[in-house]
């Protein structure tokens, strides 16, 4: 098994890359392949709004939506076997216990049932059951269980009082979100070993506005505030857009993009999740020393003493 791109692998990418010949978005990022098939469970419950990527048909909700198909392609590629549901009661011992990585695109409180009448498309749309929140957390804090959060997963057990222990885990808390609109994104470490030779960029996204930033993180995207037009993102000091750290034991990666279909079809986010996926997966080993208070001053960071 690889520990990370050989030789040979980085000079095939750079080639073809300078050559502008790539095949096809999925072939684009050459990702470390592990011998055994790690398993990730993609849970796309939203017990509030749901974002059109993870929405099934109304006429055939056990059909897969855009992310999850695209996740399902993207494993097969590099050897990841992906598990789509909406069904909170996987969240006992038995139900995880066949994965290796928890994967999150949520709203809300995924602990409690759907706000309403239920559609017929919410048929699989159930909520955890009693301790499977604590469960799930021990699990990733314990290092049995690696997590990886897209966009909404940090509008997830948000709101709350203090800092929740969801939000503990993953290093932030959604604040808000103004209009879509192009955003610089730098790329302040461009050597992480599973995301190689990241770059500076310019991307379209409904970004995120995030407080309670954990204060041990290894920051590798920097939202450059000041490159954006509302002025209530320009107020504020650059802050973290995506990041790597470890909660207890466990690893834990987080990237505010994936908002809509075309920002999962991208180069950059293809390249930053799959990199995000070998590192919580255990293909890549790579140190995640914090680095926040270096290359994000000034942003909301979690209060002393906090969870």
């Amino acid at each position: 098994m690889s520990n990370g791109l050989n030789r040979r692998e980085v000079l095939k990418y750079a080639g073809v890359a300078a050559a502008g010949m790539l095949a096809s978005p999925l072939a684009r990022w050459a990702g470390a392949q592990s011998e055994k098939t790690k398993k990730i469970l993609f849970f796309t419950r939203s017990q509030g709004f749901q974002h059109s990527a993870i929405t099934r048909p109304k006429n055939d909700p056990n059909k897969l939506a855009f992310a999850e198909q695209w996740l399902t392609d993207l494993g097969k590629q590099h050897n990841f076997e992906v598990t789509c549901s909406k069904d909170g009661g996987l969240f006992t011992e038995e139900g995880l216990a066949p994965f290796d990585v928890i994967m999150f695109y949520t709203t809300g409180d995924l602990d409690k049932p759907l706000k309403g009448n239920p559609s017929p498309d919410d048929i699989n749309n159930k909520p955890f059951p009693p301790g499977g929140k604590e469960l799930f957390l021990r699990l990733i804090g314990e290092g049995k269980k690696g997590f990886l959060g897209v966009h909404s997963s940090a509008d997830t057990f948000d709101h709350h009082p203090g800092v929740d222990p969801y939000i503990d885990m993953l290093g932030a808390e959604f604040v808000i979100h103004g209009a879509q609109q192009d955003a610089q994104i730098e790329a302040v470490d461009s050597n992480w070993a599973p995301i190689p030779n990241l770059q500076t960029f310019t991307k379209k996204e409904e970004w995120y506005i995030l407080k309670n930033l954990a204060p041990d993180m290894h920051v590798l995207l920097v939202q450059n505030t000041k490159s954006m037009k509302e002025q209530r993102y320009r107020d504020l000091a650059p802050y973290p857009e995506t990041w790597a750290r470890h909660y207890k034991e466990g690893k834990v990666f987080y990237t505010s993009m994936g908002h809509r279909e075309d920002v999962w079809q991208s180069d950059i986010f293809h390249k930053v999740l799959l990199g995000g996926l070998n590192w919580v997966a255990g293909n890549i080993d790579a140190e995640v020393k914090p680095n926040i208070h270096e290359v994000c001053p000034g942003a909301m960071m979690r209060p002393a003493g906090a969870a």
